[in-house]
């Protein structure tokens, strides 16, 4: 049968992918489930390598697994083969999960299988392995470029890789890249070749350094001159070599490298730093005499590039180098440092962020987040604090928004007593906190005990016409739940019905167990019924918690009874499987024989699924007699086939 038709392909590949999201719902996982919608609408379409590929990209792009099971899956239908565009589909999807393992793995296969994958697919695996640190094995992924000229990979690409193996510190390899970019004619650009001089400049000194700029000198590279002489100088003066970088001054001008007033400021201080303040000023006299003005562009170019190819500590050195000196810098550069530096080294992004400020200047409030937000992951929370209260003073935060992100963070960070402060400064200056703000230093306070000023939080915000989520109530309920105060939690519930909020999973969970905890086994069960009325797999859920208290107590008739009077689509096979498995522990096969008898008579359907759930969990138990005990009581009342897999526990 021919191909469907390119526009009815796309309209069958939009179907079949909503298909299988819809299927494969909440985890987008693939299952027998999915597989199952596959065989019910491909006999309409038939499975071609072309329907795979448009069915993959773009409808599963962001759903690898999926993604990667329909691939699979195909392969394994008879008379169908991949080809290059189902394999660069499923790419593009791994490539966007930054999942590097199984991109290396797919191009294993590729290989395996002779599919000659186009440049495209390698250029796209190459990136996706730089961006997730993997820059020696995307270098090994070079070697398939032709070497007859017709196709290349692009000059970022391999500028990129010699930037990362540079890094990485895999010099060797990176002399190769460079070599081969020499030898091809590839274009050098500053972060690719300023990264990798740095690291020849580690590793080899000033003589490594001239070596490979003598080796390039007859090439038309475009690369900076300026920025790689401050690249190379940093370097020297970092390790301590200011005789050297003094030396490399003049070294680099006569190789087309001309040292602007940042090269020499940094040997100058290299000599300040070092007590030999004579020589730094006769250092300052030949800037004055050979020293350019640095262009702002050239440097604003590269440590932004540096930034997106993830070169942090190259772009932060060279970021250092002109706030130190009091260079010109654009704001965006700053921003984009403080975010980025802020990941790998606080201090270094606090000091950018004062030299924003002393611009008076301000972060963009995306910026600020992820600042406050690397702040926290490194444990910060005195120098957050101090930019906000610089910023609180400048003016910088005029809206409710601005403010919660102060307050969402200090929360995070343990800091209450401050978050509190900024809510009343907030009311100060007009800008009534919202159901966000209260969540936040509510949740901050149960998460450090402070139960009381969480009441008193609850109290004020409904004086000040802030009405309560579903998130404020759960924030409490869990506490009153942690705490032991069933009645408080139960109220609470109570009011959140009144006020037409709708319980959600935490809130049934924690009523529940601090309901049975308190011994108020009844209620328990009576708000199990609430959430069963409310959602048949919420009710489940519940169900198969109350199940699992009572087994742990050695209330099996209860439990029992309560599953056998709950309607059969809420008793789940989980529920199921608690209850016989804590029955076989505790060493009464009878009653859990009766259970079973029961279950077939009820739903031999869900029968037969716990009976393999129970298979699977009985067979890693500690203790085999009383399994070998049920599995016996089983198969003499004709549960178990005679050549089923239970014979293995025997």
């Amino acid at each position: 049968m021919p191909p469907p038709h390119p526009q009815s392909m796309a309209e069958v590949a939009r179907r079949l992918g909503r298909a299988l999201l819809s299927a494969s719902k909440p985890s987008h996982s693939w299952s027998p489930a999915v597989e199952q919608v596959l065989h019910r609408r491909l006999p309409a379409a038939p499975l071609t390598a072309s329907l795979v590929a448009a069915v993959i990209d773009p409808h599963l792009l962001h759903h690898h697994d999926l993604a990667a099971g329909l691939f699979h899956w195909a392969a394994q239908q008879p008379n169908f083969s991949h080809i290059p565009e189902t394999y660069h589909s499923l790419l593009k999807s791994l490539s966007l999960s930054r999942h590097p393992h199984l991109i290396q793995s797919l191009l294993k296969t590729a290989k395996s299988h002779r599919v000659s994958l186009p440049f495209s697919s390698y250029q796209l695996a190459i990136s996706s392995l730089l961006l997730s640190g993997k820059s020696i094995e995307a270098a090994r992924l070079i070697d398939p470029a032709p070497e007859n000229g017709v196709e290349e990979f692009p000059s970022s690409l391999y500028n990129s890789l010699l930037a990362a193996l540079s890094s990485d510190g895999f010099l060797d390899v990176a002399r190769k890249v460079f070599d081969r970019m020499l030898t091809r004619g590839i274009m050098l650009n500053d972060v690719g070749f300023g990264v990798f001089i740095g690291k020849v400049c580690d590793s080899e000194g000033l003589d490594g350094v001239l070596g490979v700029l003598d080796g390039i000198k007859k090439l038309d590279c475009q690369f900076n001159g300026s920025v790689i002489a401050a690249l190379v100088v940093n370097r020297l003066c970092r390790a301590g070599r200011i005789e050297d970088a003094w030396c490399a001054l003049e070294q680099l001008r006569n190789r087309c490298c001309k040292p602007d007033f940042i090269a020499y400021r940094l040997v100058s201080e290299g000599y300040k730093l070092a007590g030999r303040v004579e020589e730094a000023g006769r250092i300052l006299k030949q800037k004055r005499k050979f020293g350019v003005a640095p262009r702002a562009k050239d440097y604003r170019e590269f440590i932004l590039s540096s930034i997106s190819d993830k070169r942090i500590q190259e772009a932060k050195e060279l970021g250092e180098a002109i706030v130190d000196g009091q260079f010109p810098i654009d704001d965006d550069v700053l921003d984009g440092l403080i975010g980025s530096v802020s990941a790998v080294e606080p201090d270094s992004a606090i000091l950018f962020f004062k030299c924003m400020i002393g611009k008076d200047r301000f972060p963009s409030l995306s910026m600020l987040s992820k600042l406050s937000r690397n702040l926290c992951r490194n444990e910060k929370s005195n120098a957050m604090w101090d930019v906000y209260r610089v910023l609180m003073d400048k003016g910088y935060f005029n809206g409710v928004e601005q403010y919660n992100v102060m307050v969402s963070f200090l929360c995070k960070a343990g800091r209450v007593r401050e978050a509190y402060e900024v809510l009343r400064e907030m009311r100060k200056r007009g800008f009534g906190p919202n159901i966000y703000s209260y969540n936040c230093l509510m949740e901050a306070c149960c998460r450090e005990d402070l139960l009381r000023p969480a009441k008193k939080l609850w109290d004020e915000m409904f004086a000040n016409g802030c009405g309560a989520d579903l998130h404020t109530y759960n924030i409490l309920i869990r506490k009153f739940s942690e705490k032991g105060e069933a009645e408080e939690a139960r109220q609470l519930y109570c009011r959140m019905l009144d006020k037409g909020v709708i319980p959600d999973s935490v809130t049934y969970t924690s009523l529940v167990k601090v309901l049975y905890r308190e011994e108020k086994i009844e209620e328990a069960i009576q708000i199990f019924k609430k959430s069963m009325d409310q959602d048949v797999a919420l009710g489940s859920s519940i169900l198969s918690l109350l199940v699992l208290f009572l087994c742990k107590d050695g209330k099996y008739m209860a439990a029992s009874s309560l599953m056998q009077s709950s309607p059969s689509e809420v008793a789940s096979s989980d529920s199921h499987v608690i209850l016989l498995k804590g029955l076989t522990d505790a060493g009464l096969i009878e009653m859990a024989v009766k259970h079973i008898d029961w279950l077939k008579t009820d739903s031999h359907v869900k029968f037969q699924t716990v009976l393999t759930e129970l298979m699977a969990s009985l067979s890693t138990a500690p203790n085999l007699e009383p399994v070998t005990q049920l599995l016996r009581a089983m198969h003499a009342r004709g549960f178990v086939s005679d050549d089923g897999p239970w014979k293995s526990l025997l």
